[in-house]
């Protein structure tokens, strides 16, 4: 391929790039380079500028595709020296251009919000105003809270009479749009955040100096509301020196900035703004008192400043409990956090989004509302679509049946007897997808959001929606971190179009970006304004973070007016998380009896887990159509390349690239679901198929595990009904040591990992005793009969209540640690078109993207490593990687520095692919939140030549294995090794 490079470089810089491009093209031009080169060495050219990229480094790169067409690639270091296509501007001016000049100049005297030059008081009016009547709109009953919301977005911007954003605001007419992240000061050569509190800051700061306990007109809780939306409806500025951790530390700086002053132009001033945002008050609303005017003193004491030592508020207000009551108080208090602040952050958006004329004539003309109206429309919060009339044709396809009328009158039960959210449980296969929608339909939904603990459920879902007989016609959008499409995978969805299908399905993950970050927190109101069902939520009880998290929007929507609109739906409800920390009661769990009367019969069978691998039932080859369950995906890897050549097996689990996993998911789903092809006799599987997978065997082995995941994984075998005369047998294989409470191996750490040992052997106990020790025939309402009965045991509670409060006791930690604080640091307007990086807080885990050579397993005994890796980067940027990602734990080797591929690759990495030695591992670790500059778990045997061969390949290697039949995904080289004799 022939490829133009060009450089916009400065400074040093351009030494540093003409060094790099001399070495590969041809200099064509001062700024000029072209050559012929493959897409490696084009690759290989990227990274090596990257790697001395500074911020004066500009260079652009074209693919010369015919002589009347080129392709804009990519560019490295500042984008801003070009335009989208990479087009270099030949001329600038330092003048100020017509369509740049404002109409309004600044006004002596005048206080600012803004470079639109909206006036400060109007501005911090109309936000508290249209703040205000979005919590009202949801909220209708929450008066006090209203009221906490009208006075945080009168204060929040309050902080912006900082003389020094003044002096910045009236000088500065280059912008052109209010960021998502607000208006800041920039752009002054000597100004820095890292000496400078920014306005939120100073805003919550002037709010504790202007309340005093004799203002009663909000009470302690709605106080602290106040502070939490002000303080957080910016995300706080990275600071690696600190110096901001208290109010005290912020009067300190912003007294140093105003020479000693700022009691007087920062405090005093403060009261002055405020008298005039409740005289505003005052004539809009017609009143002779603003609400407002009782919130702060009008002659603060200068002696407050002796007890402003307190520290700024808390982003989330966990902390380790002992008791599981003690958290839903939490749950609580940050729930209405996450209301004020989304209905402030939007407010704020919005009102910005006005010219400085345009707002002072809503205020003059008093057509807020009607403008809160317009963009409630515009915003998606009000949605208007044929979603019921599409739910209606798609019930009218199911035959008049006694299942059918038994669905219609669930779903009515439903709607008629419950108040807010409902529970909907029911066996496997009992239809609860088509409930779920005649329940929407029933509620006049004008928007579903399905909202699923994991992407495969996602799919699931995805698959079954846009298939009749369900809503072939209606708009389903899928949004995951890896899929966003709408109706099918080919048809990506638009970014302006978001969140707007008549069925959105997405991940717990994706919603909860609205409580966990500032950039989407608008999308809380979406949420609140959507009919949401939550399938399978189970899955996030013993999830550390996801159960108080998703306790969290749960509890926003209880307190709708009208009802939640909201639907749990799963076969397992785990009763005991519903009324501990939900606060639902059983009476709100509506129950869709099984018409499945299959007979069912568990066998318990325990095995040494010492001993060789060939004992474990797991392992053993298997016929007919059966599923094969493992709580990891080693287990199932290692259990398919063992019975590769003896099974017409398919294995899927999670540790394979994009690609990989939706093609392997789809051929599962092809196979097995009702009247599938059958082109595979086995499963070897993950957890990852227990739940909402419409897909089913005639036997099952798995391993012992809890109650949601044991009769998930039931629901799978016989989920049609198909065997009238036959008894489905359900294997479930102990460890030995699990089985006779002695020791703890390998399956009890895991389980205890997750938070489940002490309920997985309360379910066993349990089960055991229930059915016989095996020996009794159960049909489907028998088991989930067992079930109930198991929630209903005083010795099974305490152990249940042990594991959640474990659980519980992480995610306060993990919340504190990933969640409490979301930052920003400096940049330019990121580049939409850029490959999205992983983001700095995961509640899953640090994660890194990695690359990894390809091994082929097709010989157990003897691993070919192949001359590949497992996928390659393409040289557009705007074309999606198919990479990997792994955590950060596995890399570096659980703490095991002898395993740590880490460090191994640190020492390697750079004599192998060339360009610079990094010489700290972190920096390795930050650099792989980008999926262009992966860490390499193993490397090919050619590569390997250049730092010695066949030595130098690591004992801890991770490959891509691979076999003739299928991809194997992700696997350790001793792992590899335990399959050889």
């Amino acid at each position: 391929m022939m490829v133009t490079f060009v450089s916009q470089c400065e400074k040093n810089a351009l030494k540093k790039t003409r060094r790099v491009l001399d070495a590969f093209a041809n200099r064509i031009g001062d700024n000029t380079w072209q050559t012929l080169i493959t897409e490696d060495g084009l690759l290989t050219v990227k990274k090596m500028l990257r790697q001395t990229a500074s911020k004066s480094t500009a260079v652009s790169c074209f693919w010369i595709r015919s002589r009347s067409r080129s392709q804009f690639l990519w560019v490295v270091g500042n984008k801003a020296k070009f335009n989208s296509e990479g087009i270099v501007p030949v001329n600038t001016t330092s003048k100020e251009v017509p369509m740049d000049i404002s109409r309004d100049k600044p006004i002596k005297g005048c206080v600012y919000a803004n470079t639109q030059l909206q006036r400060l008081e109007q501005h911090l009016f109309a936000v508290g105003f249209v703040a205000r009547e979005l919590f009202i709109y949801f909220y209708p009953d929450k008066k006090a809270q209203a009221n906490a919301t009208f006075v945080a977005g009168c204060l929040h911007d309050i902080g912006k009479i900082d003389p020094s954003f003044q002096e910045w605001v009236i000088k500065d007419k280059s912008k052109s749009y209010i960021p998502e992240d607000g208006q800041h000061i920039d752009g002054l050569t000597k100004f820095s955040f890292e000496k400078h509190p920014r306005h939120n800051e100073i805003s919550v700061l002037l709010y504790q100096l202007l309340d005093d306990k004799s203002l009663k007109a909000l009470n302690g809780p709605n106080k602290n509301a106040v502070k939490h939306a002000v303080y957080w409806h910016h995300a706080k500025p990275f600071r690696p020196k600190g110096g901001f951790e208290t109010l005290s530390d912020i009067y300190e700086k912003i007294n140093s900035v105003s020479k000693g002053d700022a009691w007087n132009l920062i405090v005093l001033k403060s009261v002055e703004i405020l008298n005039k945002v409740s005289e505003i008050d005052k004539q809009y609303n017609q009143t002779s008192e603003s609400f407002l005017s009782k919130c702060y003193l009008n002659d603060p004491d200068v002696d407050g400043l002796d007890y402003i030592n307190s520290n700024l508020p808390e982003y989330k207000t966990y902390k380790p409990k002992e008791q599981l009551s003690d958290y839903c108080a939490d749950v609580a208090t940050n729930a209405n956090n996450n209301a004020i602040r989304s209905c402030l952050i939007t407010a704020d958006r919005w009102i910005s989004s006005l010219s400085a004329h345009e707002l002072a004539s809503a205020i003059k003309h008093k057509t807020l509302m009607a403008f809160i109206s317009e963009k409630l429309e515009t915003s998606q919060i009000i949605t208007e679509s044929n979603l019921v009339s599409h739910i209606t044709e798609c019930l009218k396809s199911f035959e008049d049946s006694e299942r059918t009328r038994k669905q219609a009158d669930v779903a009515n039960k439903l709607v008629d007897d419950i108040k807010d959210v409902g529970v909907l449980a029911g066996a496997a296969g009992c239809g609860k997808t088509k409930i779920a929608l005649e329940w929407a339909k029933l509620k006049n939904a004008q928007q579903i959001i399905w909202i699923c603990p994991r992407v495969q459920i996602c799919q699931g879902i995805f698959t079954e929606l846009t298939n009749k007989p369900y809503l072939p016609d209606a708009t389903i959008e899928l949004h995951t971190g890896e899929f966003k499409c709408t109706n099918s995978y080919e048809n990506i969805t638009n970014e302006k179009e978001y969140f707007t299908g008549d069925v959105v399905i997405t991940t717990i993950d994706q919603m909860l970006s609205s409580v966990i970050s500032h950039t989407k927190a608008d999308r809380l109101l979406n949420y609140l304004s959507a009919h949401i069902i939550f399938d399978e939520y189970h899955e996030y009880i013993n999830m550390p973070a996801f159960n108080l998290l998703f306790a969290e929007l749960i509890t926003a929507k209880k307190e709708l007016k009208g009802g939640g609109n909201t639907l749990l739906v799963s076969a397992t409800p785990h009763y005991y998380y519903l009324e501990k920390t939900l606060d639902l009661h059983k009476d709100d769990v509506i129950e869709m009896p099984a018409f499945n009367q299959s007979r069912y019969q568990f066998d318990f069978l325990p095995y040494d887990e010492n001993a060789d691998d060939d004992s474990n039932p797991l392992y053993k080859s298997q016929q007919a159509t059966t599923f094969v369950i493992s709580n990891t995906a080693i287990t199932a890897q290692k259990s398919f390349i063992k019975n590769q050549h003896d099974e017409n097996a398919i294995l899927l689990h999670s540790k394979y690239k994009k690609s990989d996993k939706q093609q392997l998911f789809e051929s599962v789903f092809e196979s097995f679901k009702r009247e599938g092809d059958n082109r595979f006799d086995l499963l070897r599987s993950g957890p990852i198929v227990q739940a909402s997978l419409n897909i089913s065997c005639d036997y099952m082995i798995s391993e012992i595990t809890h109650a949601e995941n044991c009769l998930q994984r039931l629901g799978r075998l016989d989920r049609f009904g198909e065997n009238k005369t036959g008894i489905n047998q359900y294997t479930i294989v102990i460890p030995e040591t699990f089985h006779e409470r002695k020791g703890s191996g390998a399956v009890e750490r895991f389980l205890s990992s997750t938070n489940t040992l002490a309920s997985a052997k309360a379910w066993y106990e349990f089960l055991y005793e229930a059915t016989d020790q095996g020996n009794k025939i159960v049909t489907l309402p028998d088991v989930y009969a067992i079930y109930k009965q198991f929630y209903e045991n005083s010795t099974a509670i305490k152990w249940i209540e042990s594991d959640l409060l474990a659980s519980m006791k992480k995610s306060s930690a993990l919340i504190v640690a990933k969640v409490s604080e979301p930052q920003t640091i400096s940049k330019p307007k990121k580049d939409s078109k850029q490959r999205a990086k992983i983001g700095k807080n995961s509640l899953r885990g640090d994660n890194r993207f990695v690359q990894m050579a390809v091994c082929d397993v097709n010989a157990p005994n003897a691993p070919k490593f192949i001359e590949e890796y497992a996928y390659t980067v393409p040289i557009n940027e705007t074309d999606n990687i198919d990479g990997l990602t792994m955590s950060c734990a596995a890399i570096e080797g659980y703490g095991d520095s002898s395993n740590s591929l880490l460090i191994h690759m640190m020492k390697k990495h750079h004599n192998i692919m060339g360009g610079i030695k990094a010489f700290k591992d972190f920096i390795l670790l930050n650099d792989a939140k980008d999926p262009e500059l992966p860490i390499y778990l193993s490397y090919t045997t050619n590569d390997l030549l250049a730092v010695g061969g066949e030595s130098a390949r690591h004992s801890a290697a991770i490959y891509y294995g691979v076999c003739e039949k299928q991809p194997i995904g992700s696997i350790s080289i001793k792992q590899l090794k335990s399959q050889e004799g």
